[in-house]
């Protein structure tokens, strides 16, 4: 099974690094007065990071009030 999940793995990495190199243009990102440039890949690769951090926060919380209200 562990051969599966290595293949698994391996496959994941690969599709990103092809969706990294083909999206290598640069694009504009406005927020309330601000903007930002630039490529894709690193755009898409922040927002995945920003989402990794606020939904792990979110969850913590939500973990913690039920933990909470249990006692």
């Amino acid at each position: 099974m562990r051969w599966v999940y290595l293949a698994i793995i391996v496959v994941l990495a690969g599709a990103t690094l092809v969706f990294a190199a083909q999206n290598f243009q640069s694009v504009t990102m406005s927020f309330l007065g601000f903007s930002i440039r630039l490529p894709m890949a690193i755009m898409a690769l922040a927002l995945y990071l920003l989402g990794m951090a606020t939904g792990g926060s979110l969850l913590a919380l939500v973990r913690r009030s039920i933990e909470g209200a249990k006692l």
